[in-house]
C-alpha cells in the first residue's frame, strides 16, 4: 500500500497518479476536508496554471537544473488537458493577468474535482488524521524483501504500515489551512539535507507617516529588490496597506527582504511608479508651465503624487518655471527609483508559500524518491523551490505530485516483480 500524507494540491495529484499504477492508496489529511490552500488561492477563484511557464523566475538554493527538470516533467499543455478532461473542470484564460482559472471562478470546484477524481479512482481518504512520526521497518516484517522499503507511520488514529510513503504536507505558510511543518520535521529527522525555511510571497511591513496615509491606493509598478549584489525585479500590482505594502509586485520580491532581515545592510527596495523613465520625466518637468503636482497627478493617483512631491522637497504650489535643479533631480528619483522604507514582513501567516525546505539534491529528479530512504517520496511545497504569483506554484505542485505518485507506483511494481522472481 502507498500512503500519501497531505491532501493539498500536490498530495491529491500524487494520490491520483499513484492509484493509476494499480496500487492501493491511502490519503491521510489532518483537516476535515483538505485542499484549503486551493480554496483561498486567487481570491477564491484559484489560478490553476500560468499561461506560460517561467522557470527562470523560480527561487531555490538547490542546483537550478534540477528545478527546471522537475518543473518541466509535466508540460503545461498536459496539465491543462488533465484538468479539463480528467478532473472535468473547464478552464478560461484571463488575458490581462496571463492566468488560467476555472470557468466557474470557484476554487472549490478545483478542490472538489480533485478529491472526487481521487475517490473515483479508488483512493481511500482518511481525514482528521495527524502523522506524528515515521520509521523504517526492517527485515523482521513478514514479507519483507530486499529493495522493498516498509514504513510504520504513527498517527492520531493508530499505527499504519505502508510499502511506500509520499510526503506532501506542504510547508509553513498560512497555518490556518493546516500547514504546520510536520513533513519538514519528519524529513529532517530522517536525515535529509534541509535548506533554511522562510516566508515567501508575503506582504512587507513598514512605512512613513506620509505613506501610511495612502492605505488602500493601488497601481501597477515595477519593484527592484537588491541585496548582496543581486537584484530581483517584478512588475505588477502594488497596494498600500495599513501596515506596509502588498500586491503581486511586492510579493514576488518579498523573499529578498525576508532573507535579509536582521542583516546589515538589509535589502534595498526601489519602486518605479510608472513605465515612464527618468529622461521622459525630466523633459516634461522642464517644459511644464503649470503646477508640478498636477503634472505628476496625470500619471499617478493624486494623493500619491502629492506625497512624492512633498518627499522630494517641493512645496505644493511649485510651478514648472520655478522648479529648481535639485528639486527636479529629487522628484525624478522619487518617481523612477523611490526607496521604499520597510522594517519587516507579515511572515508565514500571510505568506503564499514557504521558501527553503528539502534540498532538491535529496530526491531522484525523475521519481522524487528520497536518495536516503527507498520507498519515501517528497513533493510540493516541502521541496526547496517556489515561483512567482500567478499559478506557477500550482504548476510545481501538480508536476511534482504527479512525479511522486508515478514514482511510488513504479517502486512497488518493481518490488513485486522481484518477489515473483524469488
Amino acid at each position: 500500500m502507498i500512503v500519501v500524507v497531505g491532501a493539498g494540491a500536490a498530495g491529491l495529484v500524487a494520490a491520483i497518479f499513484a492509484r493509476a499504477g494499480g496500487q492501493d492508496v491511502l490519503l491521510l489529511e489532518r483537516t476535515t476536508d483538505g485542499g484549503r490552500k486551493i480554496l483561498i488561492s486567487g481570491g477564491g477563484r484559484c489560478n490553476i496554471l500560468p499561461s506560460a511557464l517561467q522557470p527562470e523566475r523560480f527561487v531555490t538554493d538547490s542546483p537550478p537544473h534540477l528545478l527546471r527538470g522537475m518543473l518541466r516533467s509535466w508540460p503545461l499543455a498536459a496539465q491543462h488537458a488533465f484538468f479539463e478532461h480528467e478532473v472535468r473542470i473547464p478552464l478560461a484564460l484571463e488575458e490581462e493577468t496571463g492566468k488560467w482559472f476555472p470557468v466557474s471562478n470557484r476554487a472549490r470546484d478545483v478542490r472538489d474535482g480533485l478529491m472526487n477524481l481521487a475517490r473515483e479512482r479508488g483512493v481511500e481518504v482518511q481525514s482528521q488524521t495527524t502523522v506524528t512520526s515515521m520509521e523504517v521497518r526492517g527485515s523482521e516484517v513478514p514479507g519483507f524483501s530486499p529493495g522493498q522499503a516498509r514504513w510504520r507511520l504513527t498517527t492520531s488514529r493508530g499505527d499504519i504500515d505502508a510499502s511506500a510513503v509520499i510526503l506532501a504536507t506542504g510547508g509553513l505558510s498560512v497555518p490556518l489551512t493546516g500547514s504546520d511543518g510536520t513533513g519538514l520535521a519528519i524529513a529532517r529527522r530522517l536525515g535529509h539535507d534541509m535548506h533554511a525555511t522562510y516566508a515567501a510571497l508575503t506582504p512587507i511591513t513598514g512605512s512613513t507617516p506620509l505613506l501610511a496615509s495612502l492605505s488602500g491606493i493601488s497601481l501597477d509598478v515595477r519593484v527592484r529588490a537588491k541585496w548582496e549584489g543581486r537584484t530581483v525585479e517584478s512588475r505588477g500590482g502594488f497596494l498600500f496597506t495599513h501596515w506596509g505594502y502588498s500586491g503581486p509586485a511586492v510579493l514576488d520580491v518579498s523573499h529578498v527582504a525576508v532573507r535579509s532581515h536582521g542583516h546589515q545592510p538589509a535589502a534595498v527596495l526601489r519602486v518605479q511608479w510608472t513605465e515612464r523613465h527618468a529622461d521622459t520625466w525630466a523633459r516634461e518637468l522642464s517644459a511644464t508651465q503649470g503646477l508640478i503636482v498636477n503634472l505628476v497627478s496625470r500619471h499617478l493617483p493624486e494623493r500619491l503624487a502629492e506625497v512624492l512631491c512633498l518627499e522630494a522637497g517641493l512645496p505644493p504650489d511649485r510651478r514648472g518655471p520655478e522648479l529648481r535643479r535639485h528639486e527636479r533631480t529629487a522628484l525624478v528619483d522619487a518617481l523612477t527609483s523611490y526607496e521604499l522604507p520597510w522594517s519587516g514582513d507579515e511572515g508565514y501567516k500571510k505568506a503564499e508559500v514557504t521558501g527553503g525546505g528539502v534540498a532538491l539534491t535529496e530526491v531522484n529528479a525523475r521519481t522524487l524518491e528520497s536518495n536516503r530512504h527507498p520507498g519515501l517520496f517528497l513533493c510540493g511545497e516541502m521541496l526547496d523551490a517556489f515561483g512567482p504569483i500567478g499559478g506557477h506554484n500550482f504548476a510545481w505542485a501538480w508536476a511534482t505530485g504527479r512525479a511522486a505518485g508515478l514514482g511510488a507506483a513504479a517502486r512497488l511494481e518493481t518490488s513485486a516483480r522481484y518477489v515473483r522472481r524469488e
